[in-house]
């Protein structure tokens, strides 16, 4: 399989596209992106790399952090962590709360905002020193200590985040959350600014393909979690547009307002993409075309 020439025409086709899509505005520093960044790269279980346009330049994040936050939060707590959240698509934007007040305080999945608080509240309970243990733990599994936190970016959340703060007095007022809204909410906001690259995300996730182990190989999650994290991938992984992304793409993922998306073959690969201009629905608008094109050329999907 030629990977290299394949995310190569897919690269250069989008590129020339003249719809890139409209950067995330309501967190203001992710309004200084640049709407021309592309870059895709490809890490293959075997330990070959692909990679074209973008892939070495930082970016937000943002929630695809909270795939990484969960996998260490159902380490932590293993199947207690689904008395407090469901498993189930929620069919609304990322940041809905209607159905956490008609649902009694437990968030439909963790990949919403509710959930992710939730699982948020979970880590700050368990670690000592929350944000940098945190952040410890994304360097192990990427081998690579160079990543670290966007400061303005997090400062940047906290100002805005209002519905978040709506969310978590929710969560609260139904005795969902057991630490101070403040202090889980300074974990969320920075968990969301980790800067990384395509290439950096692809590692990340190499847990997620690679049966619970990372890439040196080290067993973090075991085979039954890794499988139940990249369900609630497949069906939960880009809110209201779940559907579409497993309809047109056919793999577990994630994405981020900040214009990544991680998808993976377990036992495959792992692709991730960057594009910070979004669709209607939040997602990379070129990051999704690139995927559906790439699952189609190469025939290799989940499905």
């Amino acid at each position: 399989m030629d990977y290299q020439g394949i995310i190569e025409t897919i690269y250069n086709n989008l590129k020339q596209s003249p719809e890139k899509g409209s950067i995330a505005t309501y967190i203001p520093e992710l309004s200084k992106q640049n709407n021309e960044s592309f870059g895709i790269h490809l890490q293959h279980i075997n330990g070959s790399t692909f990679q074209t346009g973008d892939c070495n330049v930082p970016f937000s994040i943002q929630s695809i952090s909270k795939v990484l936050a969960l996998s260490k939060a159902i380490n932590f707590e293993n199947n207690n962590i689904w008395k407090r959240i469901d498993v189930e698509p929620s069919g609304n934007p990322f940041n809905h709360l209607s159905l956490l007040e008609l649902e009694n305080g437990i968030p439909r999945n963790p990949l919403i905002n509710a959930g992710a608080i939730v699982v948020a509240d979970i880590l700050v309970s368990h670690f000592k020193n929350p944000k940098e243990d945190f952040l410890n733990y994304i360097r192990v599994i990427t081998d690579d200590t160079s990543i670290n936190y966007n400061k303005d970016v997090a400062i940047s959340e906290q100002k805005t985040g209002f519905r978040n703060y709506a969310a978590a007095n929710l969560l609260k007022s139904f005795n969902n959350l057991n630490n101070d809204v403040e202090v889980v909410l300074d974990f969320y906001f920075h968990q969301c600014a980790i800067e990384m690259t395509c290439a950096q995300l692809s590692k990340a996730f190499y847990i997620f393909a690679n049966k619970g182990k990372c890439i040196n190989n080290k067993q973090h999650i075991s085979l039954s979690q890794a499988k139940r994290i990249n369900a609630i991938m497949l069906t939960c992984g880009f809110y209201d547009e779940a559907g579409e992304f497993a309809f047109e793409v056919g793999l577990p993922g994630k994405s981020g307002v900040g214009g990544g998306i991680v998808a993976l073959l377990p036992n495959n690969y792992i692709i991730s993409t960057w594009a910070p201009g979004l669709n209607k629905k939040g997602n990379s608008l070129l990051g999704m075309k690139a995927l559906e094109q790439f699952t189609t050329n190469t025939n290799r999907s989940i499905f």
